[in-house]
């Protein structure tokens, strides 16, 4: 997980870091700092999973002594009471943790579970459900796992990994003769790359 991105771009460190600041105050004062917990995600209503591992790191990464388990592999359909993953220790790195952890595997689950439906509903035909760059910032490659969980295909994942020619882009530079030589001019810069055109 870690290896995707640089420490200052990290999702998990910048949700950590954005909800702890300085410190849990109310774990601190209000919570006993020699106590132990077991706590558990679970789902509450049915869902596809996806950021189980994601919520796992956050725990391991606010308190590595804590002991996870993930039970549900991302891409499975849960139902009510199904659990996605417990953890034990110290009670106050799991309440620390447990808030972060949660929005990662609801934004992410909701995500997938809608996917699942697109991809349901064309079941039986050839067509694909493929992803976009309409993503919450800093959460794409996150996002994009999500939808393969779901069932869906990733798309491009920026706007350097292929080329796809919109409107605006033919608003901008009008002219069919010049559409034409442009994706010449590109397929010799980079053969291995996909061209597509919006329709």
């Amino acid at each position: 997980m870690s290896s995707q991105f640089s420490s200052t771009h990290d999702p998990i460190d910048i949700a950590l870091r954005e909800d702890l600041g300085d410190g849990d105050l109310t774990a601190q004062f209000f919570v006993d700092a020699a106590r132990t917990s077991q706590a558990r995600i679970f789902a509450k209503e049915p869902c596809v999973l996806a950021g189980g591992t994601v919520a796992a790191e956050v725990f391991r990464r606010l308190d590595p002594a804590l002991e996870i388990e993930v039970e549900r592999a991302d891409g499975e359909s849960l139902y009510p009471g199904d659990t996605v993953l417990h953890v034990a220790g110290q009670t106050r790195a799991i309440l620390s943790a447990e808030r972060v952890a949660l929005n990662f595997v609801q934004r992410l689950s909701g995500v997938a579970t809608l996917t699942r439906r697109f991809v349901e509903a064309v079941g039986g035909h050839r067509a694909k459900i493929l992803d976009t760059r309409k993503t919450s910032p800093g959460l794409r490659a996150l996002e994009k796992a999500a939808v393969v969980s779901g069932g869906g295909v990733n798309h491009r994942f920026g706007l350097y990994d292929m080329v796809m020619v919109k409107d605006n882009h033919l608003a901008a530079d009008a002219g069919l003769d010049h559409l034409a030589q442009a994706v010449q001019a590109f397929r010799a810069a980079h053969p291995d790359k996909r061209v597509e055109l919006e329709a």
